[in-house]
């Protein structure tokens, strides 16, 4: 990829002739990634609208509780809010988002919602200034590319003897056991107030309900799709899983109140293994 380029270039050019790397705004200048197309709320409720799909309006002073009361309600919710993110990654502008503390989130995200094996791994998502509490881990990570193992104290200890994975799978490993995996490691994304406000508002809110600064952080989509952009891919996705809620930026839409989803073919069949 010529990012894979670009990067070797750079390092080159930084670690090892030990030129400087300009910082002329003082931080990081890629800004979280954040560089896609963003939907008003004026589209949002023309496309709910105009369809007959139901929703209701979260309110700004209460928008980021309500949000994280439903996740910790152990609700899947499917968030979609302003710009898009440029890359592989999903970083809270197009994520599904869950509650680590439960054990059965990993499984029923990935059997019911991404239909994908069932021992994959999700990502915690945690306050960048909370992070050393959870993970050995001593610097941001905001585009989700650092691993770091859950804190010792966090962590508990697995039966002796020969099991095989899927059973050891089924075994609690940490107090955080959807974003631990077996080796009690985590790829982890620190999340910054000024780079993805409404999301670090959100995880915040989730840690004065339940004393947990993380939650559970995958892709909007289902595997072999690519991450979903508008409104309509948000709404299409949310129909065909089983996520439990939408929110569409400052729109939120509940399962059982949407009308039937008619799809025409098995449209899982025409998906690959990602």
């Amino acid at each position: 990829m010529p990012g894979g380029a670009l990067g070797a270039a750079l390092s080159v050019w930084h670690r090892y002739l030990k030129n400087k790397r300009p910082t002329p705004n003082g931080d990081n200048i890629q800004r979280g990634s954040y560089l896609g197309p963003s939907f008003s709320n004026k589209t949002v409720e023309v496309f709910l609208e105009e369809n007959g799909y139901p929703y209701h309006r979260l309110k700004g002073d209460t928008r980021a509780r309500t949000i994280a009361g439903l996740i910790a309600d152990g609700k899947i919710m499917g968030y979609m809010a302003g710009r898009m993110e440029f890359g592989p990654r999903a970083l809270g502008a197009r994520s599904i988002l869950g509650d680590p503390r439960r054990e059965e989130t990993q499984t029923v995200m990935n059997l019911k919602i991404k239909y994908r094996e069932s021992f994959r791994p999700f990502a915690p998502s945690v306050i960048e200034e909370k992070a050393s509490e959870y993970f050995d881990i001593d610097r941001p990570s905001p585009y989700m590319l650092l691993v770091a193992t859950v804190k010792r104290e966090r962590c508990l200890p697995q039966p002796s003897g020969d099991m095989s994975m899927l059973d050891r799978l089924k075994v609690k490993r940490s107090d955080i056991p959807a974003v631990t995996h077996l080796d009690y490691s985590a790829r982890l994304q620190t999340v910054g107030q000024k780079h993805k406000p409404d999301y670090h508002e959100i995880i915040s809110e989730f840690e004065k309900i339940t004393g947990y600064a993380v939650i559970v952080n995958t892709s909007f989509n289902v595997r072999g799709e690519p991450i979903v952009c508008s409104p309509e891919d948000a709404y299409q996705c949310f129909m065909r899983t089983e996520i439990d809620v939408l929110v569409l930026e400052d729109c939120l839409l509940f399962k059982q109140e949407q009308p039937v989803w008619d799809e025409k073919g098995d449209w899982r069949s025409e998906l690959q293994l990602d």
